[in-house]
């Protein structure tokens, strides 16, 4: 339609004859088509790829008209440009299967996404929901599904969501009116090979089944029940699913008690849930209380007995393990609060002594000076080391202050001109540490302040420096720097404010860098009171919208890498990872808009070479960490740690020795009572080299074993 009034004039230049009524109507008409659908066509020539926004825009526009071919059309040109998103491709084949249900054009849509986005479980479900809808054959539709399984999901419960879809499929196929069938079968074997593959494909990939709670088993045994008849094979179901850890969750219990309610007899309700009672531990009441109306509407008097006893026996152990833990709990509590008063009490203490002995020293100091003209005259006269000031070893204090203390002394210590004569440094250090008080961390300003770290020792005047940095957050009442009893700075400090929107508005300056570090900022709390609490600003989750970009070259600037993702989306955000120094690590974190764009990004950036390196590119889904496991201590007696050094056997240095000759190279014999006889702590001389071995002695050992 666009530039169609030159056609026309030529056309009408053209023409011997008076255009005809139905022509000049048709024409007006187009010109009015063109005039609303001008907006999103210029729209799309001013953007930017993937130009996702105006397409959307200009979809919803033709949806609205309702004209089918239009409406296909546009879908087309959408996915030709951003054929990697696969919300769009749901749209799309979603229209076709409820509008056009055209068998050729609709399965052709769902093999075109499934191609594109292969990591979208989704588009994989609709796909053999629209092969069973026009009834394609059962062998494609189950080439289909092993092609699924192998696409390579990138989460557990999307395994178990398309192998629910192919269940769901397989069972819409039985006749349940027969006995026995071939279908029937395949639907049996189907659920079984469903939940081996749960347990030992996907559980070893990512170490989770994605089904905790057994819904596929679950609706095995339901199809058992209701559509087989089969109630034994579905009670076996059942205490499989229980086996698996289920069997503390009284929902579970009531899902089989409803199943035999159902199907089953009122002997193996009662069963049910007399073990429900005695295993359920999230909600014991509300299984008593099931079982309690069975029996008021069907049992005996001597159920009903025995189910009341059974139900006060499982409440009151239910309520003295609640009792217990309580006490426990607040027997926590109170030890902690008095290991809080103990320490306290020892820094007191400790600070009195450190405060008498400082005195005695400038006493006994004042009494040498005053007989100096008697006997401290002689040149080179040095002091008794137990008349010097207590030195502080190097190691001993240059950690980070103890968070009990939170004390900060805020004098320039060290910082004087030096005085003339000949003096000691440290005397003079501690004399102008003497005359400046002490300022004393008040914890009731912990919301109006925030704990500053990881910025340089050598940083000049951090006090004038960071007021000048918080002081676009609010009004800065107060900066405690941190120094050491030399004077210098020890990379810390706590800025207060006068009010707490300005503290929280300061946690936002968290990584900005201050002279080439970046500089943490984080919430003032106590650690006595919480020492649970950890500041990690970042998700540790699978988020779709984000990349982790790895391989960057340590020279590659935020703007660089921004240039190099803007083409593939929307950035919102880019983070390099730094070390607490500030230097790169080559790794990055990636923002997009939305899921789509990121997938696109995936495709298109993963393998790209940027400055002579090689980057790898993936949805951002961080490690869960393992806790290490600790070892048995029978295995770790049989190797002495000394074998391997100091730090122990590294991750990387295998063994080649056999381990019987690990047994043998540690002498401990073992009497007919089991008593150690000699062994390698207990004797003072150095372990006996292992005897050097031929192979036939290696062999002899192995045919023995």
């Amino acid at each position: 339609l666009i530039d169609m009034e030159a056609s026309y004039a030529e056309y009408e230049e053209w023409s011997e004859e008076p255009i005809p009524e139905t022509t000049i109507k048709n024409y007006k008409k187009a010109l009015q088509q063109l005039e609303k659908c001008k907006p999103y066509e210029e729209a799309l020539l001013g953007a930017e790829t993937p130009k996702l926004a105006e397409y959307q825009a200009y979809i919803d526009f033709e949806m609205k008209a309702g004209d089918p071919a239009r409406i296909q059309l546009i879908y087309e040109r959408a996915l030709a440009e951003n054929c990697l998103v696969p919300d769009l491709w749901a749209r799309y084949n979603q229209y076709l299967d409820r509008q056009l249900k055209v068998k050729e054009l609709v399965l052709s849509a769902h093999d075109r996404a499934v191609r594109n986005c292969p990591w979208t479980v989704g588009l994989w479900i609709r796909y053999l929901l629209a092969m069973e809808r026009h009834r394609v054959e059962h062998s494609i539709i189950s080439e289909m599904f092993e092609k699924a399984l192998n696409a390579g999901f990138i989460q557990a419960t999307d395994y178990v969501e398309i192998w629910q879809a192919y269940l769901d499929y397989l069972r819409r196929r039985v006749d349940f009116t027969q006995d026995s069938s071939k279908e029937l079968e395949e639907l049996r074997s189907a659920f079984a090979r469903a939940v081996e593959y749960l347990k030992q494909e996907v559980e070893e990939r990512f170490s989770e089944s994605g089904d905790p709670s057994c819904t596929i088993m679950q609706n095995w045994a339901r199809v058992e029940a209701r559509l087989c008849n089969n109630m034994q094979k579905a009670r076996e179901l059942w205490d499989n699913i229980m086996t698996k850890g289920n069997a503390k969750y009284a929902n579970m219990w009531l899902e089989y008690y409803n199943l035999e309610r159902a199907h089953g007899d009122t002997q193996h309700c009662r069963k049910a849930l007399h073990r429900a009672v005695q295993c359920t531990s999230d909600y014991p009441e509300h299984v008593c209380e099931v079982l309690l109306t069975l029996e008021r509407i069907e049992g005996t008097l001597e159920d009903w007995d025995a189910a009341v006893q059974k139900t006060e026996n499982r409440l009151a152990r239910v309520n003295e393990q609640r009792a217990k833990a309580a006490e426990k709990e607040a027997a926590l509590a109170k030890q902690e609060e008095e290991r809080a008063e103990q320490r306290k009490q020892a820094r007191a203490e400790k600070k009195a002594s450190k405060k008498a002995k400082k005195t005695r020293t400038g006493d006994k100091r004042k009494a040498d000076e005053d007989d100096e003209g008697e006997w401290g005259q002689e040149e080179g006269f040095q002091f008794h080391p137990s008349e010097l000031p207590s030195k502080r070893h190097r190691g001993e204090g240059d950690g980070v202050l103890p968070e009990e203390d939170m004390e900060v002394e805020t004098g320039l210590f060290g910082r004087s001109e030096k005085p003339d004569g000949p003096t000691i440094p440290k005397e003079k250090a501690s004399t102008s540490r003497k005359d400046i008080p002490k300022v004393f961390h008040d914890s009731s300003k912990d919301k109006v302040t925030v704990f500053v770290s990881n910025l340089s020792y050598t940083m000049a005047e951090p006090e004038a420096k960071l007021r000048e940095l918080f002081g676009s957050c609010g009004e800065v009442v107060e900066i405690r720097a941190v120094f050491n009893n030399k004077g210098t700075f020890r990379g810390y400090c706590y800025v207060q404010f006068r009010e707490e929107e300005a503290a929280q508005q300061a946690l936002a300056l968290d990584r900005t860098a201050v002279e080439g570090r970046p500089m943490f900022v984080s919430p003032c709390v106590d650690k006595n009171k919480n020492p649970d609490f950890k500041v990690f600003r970042y998700s540790t989750t699978l988020e779709k919208h984000k990349l982790f970009i790895s391989g960057l070259p340590f020279s590659c600037t935020k703007e660089e890498l921004e240039e190099v993702c803007k083409a593939h989306g929307n950035v919102k955000d880019i983070r390099l990872v730094t070390n607490r120094a500030g230097k790169p690590k080559g790794l990055a974190y990636v923002e997009y808009e939305n899921e789509a764009q990121a997938s696109q990004a995936v495709l298109k950036m993963d393998g790209l070479t940027v400055k002579d390196h090689v980057i790898k590119v993936m949805i951002s889904n961080p490690p869960l960490r393992k806790l290490p496991e600790r070892a048995e201590p029978s295995r770790a007696s049989l190797a002495p740690r000394q074998i391997y050094g100091a730090r122990g056997k590294g991750r990387t240095q295998l063994s080649m020795m056999p381990r019987a000759l690990q047994r043998q190279s540690n002498p401990v014999a073992k009497a007919e009572n089991g008593m150690v006889q000699n062994s390698p702590a207990a004797s003072s001389d150095p372990p006996a080299e292992p005897k050097k071995m031929s192979n036939a002695d290696f062999a002899k050992m192995l045919l023995k074993k």
